[in-house]
């Protein structure tokens, strides 16, 4: 069952991870990354090592898409 569960809980993060919300900006695209990734760890879904793999991913997506947002460009 807690297979599924992971399964199925990094799908959905990796769902919001390529395809955020309609009206969800880069900022709140990486906050809910992040809650997921948090919730997964606190319910023993995922390890330590896994989650951190996760924040990191979050970090290059949000960093990618706020690019050349602070620069005037």
């Amino acid at each position: 069952m807690n297979d599924d569960r992971k399964t199925q809980a990094l799908s959905a993060w990796r769902k919001l991870l390529e395809e955020p919300e309609i009206r969800m900006d880069a900022e709140e695209q990486y906050d809910e990354l992040l809650k997921l990734a948090d919730t997964m760890e606190q319910e023993g879904l995922i390890t330590a090592g896994e989650w951190r793999q996760l924040v990191r991913k979050a970090g290059v997506k949000f960093a990618q898409a706020t690019e050349g947002l602070e620069g005037g460009t």
